[in-house]
């Protein structure tokens, strides 16, 4: 587990026509997760938006984001060093499932075929890499956008409702699968859901935001 990496919301306050929607000074540390729940339009979505990056023009914020002690809140989204997960999986329909997965390792990584099969191997889809994506399940999916993200060597990770589209079985299985492996990477995380089970199985700090 890497014990350095940390997640520093500072002073974060989000308005939209002077209005405001989310105020925040928080700070996550290595495999922790902080949960945010509220209604549609409370601003958590936009929270998420503001933290990776690609926050809409209509909204203002300010403060800090600070990763491993760096102030990251001006850099693009791809030079952040965060990984994100959705509610689709979003793994590309060009790519076979082991194409998906080294997509986002590192360029110098070693041993890319070797990495990509045990991995999959962890996941329970070991001989799956030549698969392609639209033949695996809703479950089957996840996984990979899982071991696609992990592979990619974030420092800290956001969540954006990634388990909306699972039946109630596969909730639970991936809420169990997701939060064991971010906690065994020491990756501070941040969560956003309507679901209030999915803050639970989190087991970090909970934010409830009003509409």
């Amino acid at each position: 587990m890497n014990d350095s990496h940390r997640l520093e919301l500072e002073n974060i306050r989000i308005t939209l026509n002077d209005a405001p929607l989310v105020e925040l000074d928080t700070r996550i540390g290595p495999g922790e997760v902080l949960t945010v729940m509220g209604p549609s339009g409370s601003g958590k979505s936009t929270l998420l938006a503001f933290v990776a990056g690609f926050m809409a023009p209509a909204f203002q914020a300010t403060g800090q984001v600070r990763l491993d002690g760096h102030d990251i809140t001006r850099l693009p989204a791809e030079r952040r060093g965060i990984g994100l997960l959705f509610q689709d999986p979003l793994l590309f329909p060009h790519l076979s499932v082991a194409g998906n997965l080294r997509f986002g390792m590192p360029r110098a990584t070693s041993n890319r075929a070797g990495r990509v099969e045990a991995a999959l191997g962890e996941i329970g889809l070991a001989g799956f890499g030549d698969r392609d994506p639209a033949t695996l399940s809703g479950g089957q999916k996840a996984r990979v956008a899982l071991m696609r993200l992990l592979l990619s060597e974030p420092c800290a990770v956001l969540l954006d409702e990634p388990f909306a589209g699972l039946d109630t079985h596969l909730r639970h299985e991936m809420r169990q699968l997701v939060f064991t492996r971010l906690r065994e990477a020491g990756l501070p995380s941040l969560l956003v859901t309507h679901d209030r089970e999915d803050a639970e199985d989190a087991g970090g700090t909970l934010i409830e935001l009003s509409a």
